[in-house]
């Protein structure tokens, strides 16, 4: 039998048994009959904050989180469902209130609340806040999306990823709060669920979560770091996953079993709690619910006429790493792996590959950003043993990154963007179909953030990636931070916004480098 079909095949069989073991429903925010006013006894209910995320020309979803002990499994509440209410104005003293609404927050999911708001004035900024019994939250500030048909000159973002609790203070976080921007796109490893003594300089609350009450513990500590919550407060979230929402370096169903040793059993019982957990505490539409181990999160959204923008999936679709070592999962290095050129190996999975064909193709707003986990510009570093490169980035798949970019190259997709993470390094890149290869055009152009926190690798390998791969105009790990992104009609310029690891609370960014696109030439030059 075809290898490929026999994995095919066992992963459908997989994501049936991932169905059986599912144990909850989609997470409705109308208000019940059934549902309790709250009566906090003193307690704050409103700990974890507030936020705001998947922005649309006319509403957003508001997200929050009744736990006055949120270290608690039951976040210190009875397990009942509790009634609340939001409303959203157009001041920050709710003197002009636009819409208000109830919501019930129900003991299995943790009296967590995503409320779909609808209604709403295009292109404002606005502010919303939950109550409950007579507790009232933080006020939070965020903005709809431009109407479709608004000649809308500018977009800015705070491109970031990989905040490791335990590995910096979310000195980043603090500086987005504070900006002038219009949305945080949040590219993956939003937790982590591993731990590293090295590089720790504070604890997380526990061990390596497999549980979802762990799950749920894990993102309590995130969530009540106050830059973390400020940074939620002041803007829209637009989000993907990567794999520490899970586990390192997942792929799929991990079929062959997990890299931390799980069989696949097992782990699809930990992907499912981990995947219901990470709905739980991000703002996103009730609609992504999960339904056992798969949860639709690969999305669109429209910024006037000026952008697209697309949050892909890299994890969830994945095949299994090619060439796997004696751990028998996860990715690493290799130089000689004749798998990596078998061309129906994917990263995104079918049918999204398809689904971002067919938007970019599509596509005619001026700007096509295109964001997903990782760097799509090749890595590989060249050894005296032949090229190496990693089982578990897009050089692991190329025939998949040939396809990505063939959906840009074929219809003529002018002023495409990736906007990446990962891989705890800033970079900024031209892509081509093919790789570093001057005989294929440019045809787009990449932004790769640093993390938030997470320690880096070896400057030196990054100076050997560098002179490996002339399409890279720059790369640096050893700093930590985000990439302040602006877009207008005439191009996209990056700023690069970093501290030195580890980032200490009374640390400051500085700008390591700033590059520019110019609109209708890709490629990226320094500014």
């Amino acid at each position: 039998m075809n290898p490929n079909l026999d994995r095919r095949h066992l992963l459908h069989a997989l994501s049936r048994r991932a169905a059986g073991l599912a144990l909850f429903g989609l997470f409705g925010s109308g208000c019940a009959s059934d549902a309790e006013p709250l009566r906090t006894a003193g307690r704050y209910p409103f700990s974890l904050g507030v936020a705001s995320g998947m922005p649309r020309p006319d509403g957003v979803v508001l997200w929050t989180r009744l736990a006055p002990q949120p270290q608690q499994p039951d976040g210190g509440l009875p397990a009942q469902a509790l009634s609340l209410r939001w409303e959203v104005a157009e001041d920050e003293a709710f003197a002009r209130v636009l819409r208000r609404g109830e919501a019930t927050a129900r003991p299995e999911h943790a009296h967590t609340v995503h409320a779909a708001v609808d209604g709403l004035p295009a292109g404002r900024r606005v502010f919303y806040r939950f109550i409950a019994g007579d507790a009232v939250s933080p006020v939070g500030r965020t903005r709809t999306a431009p109407a479709p048909d608004e000649d809308n000159a500018r977009l800015r973002l705070a491109l970031m990823s990989c905040q490791h609790y335990e590995q910096g203070a979310y000195v980043a976080h603090r500086e987005v709060a504070a900006a002038d921007i219009e949305l945080v796109l949040f590219v993956g490893d939003y937790i982590y669920e591993s731990s590293n003594p090295r590089y720790r300089i504070r604890p997380h609350e526990g061990p390596a979560p497999q549980t979802l009450d762990q799950y749920r513990a894990r993102y309590a500590t995130y969530k009540a770091d106050p830059d973390l919550q400020a940074c939620h407060a002041a803007h829209p979230w637009v989000v993907t996953w990567d794999d520490h929402e899970v586990e390192n370096d997942y792929a799929g169903g991990a079929a062959r079993g997990s890299p931390s040793g799980l069989d696949a059993d097992a782990f699809l019982r930990r992907r499912i709690a981990a995947y219901r957990a990470y709905f739980e505490h991000l703002p996103v539409s009730p609609r992504m619910a999960p339904v056992g181990a798969a949860m639709r999160l690969y999305e669109h959204y429209g910024w006037g006429r000026l952008a697209d923008l697309w949050t892909l999936d890299n994890r969830q679709y994945r095949d299994l790493q090619a060439c796997p070592d004696a751990r028998g999962a996860g990715g690493h290095g290799v130089v000689d792996c004749a798998a990596l050129a078998d061309p129906s190996r994917t990263l995104l999975g079918a049918d999204q590959e398809r689904w971002i064909a067919a938007e970019l193709a599509a596509s005619r707003r001026r700007w096509k950003l295109i964001a997903q986990a990782t760097q799509i510009s090749s890595c590989g570093i060249a050894t005296r043993a032949g090229r190496r490169v990693s089982t578990d980035a897009w050089d692991g798949y190329p025939a998949a990154r040939e396809r990505l970019m063939d959906a840009i190259a074929g219809p003529r997709v002018e002023n495409a963007l990736c906007l990446g993470g990962d891989v705890h390094r800033n970079v900024a890149a031209s892509l081509r179909v093919r790789p570093d290869d001057p005989r294929s055009a440019l045809i787009a152009s990449e932004f790769v953030c640093t993390s938030v926190t997470s320690h880096g690798g070896s400057p030196d390998a990054v100076k050997n990636m560098l002179a490996s791969n002339p399409d890279l105009l720059h790369a640096r790990t050893g700093e930590s931070g985000y990439a302040a992104v602006d877009i207008t009609r005439d191009g996209a310029r990056c700023d690069f916004r970093t501290a030195l690891f580890p980032v200490h609370a009374d640390a400051r960014l500085t700008t390591q480098a700033s590059v520019f696109v110019e609109a209708g030439r890709a490629g990226v030059r320094p500014v």
